[in-house]
């Protein structure tokens, strides 16, 4: 899979450099920077990386490496609505293998990319600490429990009116 060039506009360029000074460009921030770098553009992509190395005065290489541990970042820009399904051990154990199955079959994605349309997202979680609920998935901020493979195209269907 090829990489998509961003181009940044100078507006965004000032705003992400006010990110790094908010932070007084403080490397033991960068974290805290990702976040909020995050928050404004929806992602980070390679030329956000590299601004912000510079800023920080680290290696983009570091950047890079916190970005893609940390499993909230995002290199690919997410769909208007991501979802997460929980594969913790509980919610393993109760199907939810079978859940991204059919979440993948319906949205015809697979985990990491974003529909066509910019709607969907989709991803896996370790745990959400609903394990009572298991299987869990998350729709933006909405949690749904107790979720099995026929209850896909409910939820989905909350979405798309």
């Amino acid at each position: 899979m090829s990489r998509i060039k961003v181009e940044l506009h100078e507006n965004q360029v000032i705003a992400l450099k006010d990110i790094c000074k908010s932070f007084e460009n403080n490397p033991h921030e960068l974290i805290n920077v990702l976040h909020k770098t995050q928050e404004m553009f929806g992602y980070l992509p390679a030329e956000i990386q590299e601004i912000i190395a510079i800023e920080m005065n680290v290696s983009v290489a570091k950047v890079y490496g916190v970005v893609t541990f940390y499993s909230f970042f995002t290199m690919v820009p997410r769909g208007e609505h991501p979802i997460s399904i929980c594969m913790g051990t509980a919610c393993y154990v109760r199907g939810a293998d079978n859940v991204l199955d059919e979440f993948k079959k319906e949205l015809k994605v697979e985990v990491g990319e974003t529909t066509s349309d910019g709607k969907f997202s989709l991803n896996c979680l370790r745990c959400v600490g609903a394990c009572g609920l298991a299987p869990v998935v998350l729709v933006g901020d909405k949690t749904y429990g107790r979720v099995s493979p026929e209850g896909v195209k409910e939820i989905l269907a909350e979405y798309l009116s």
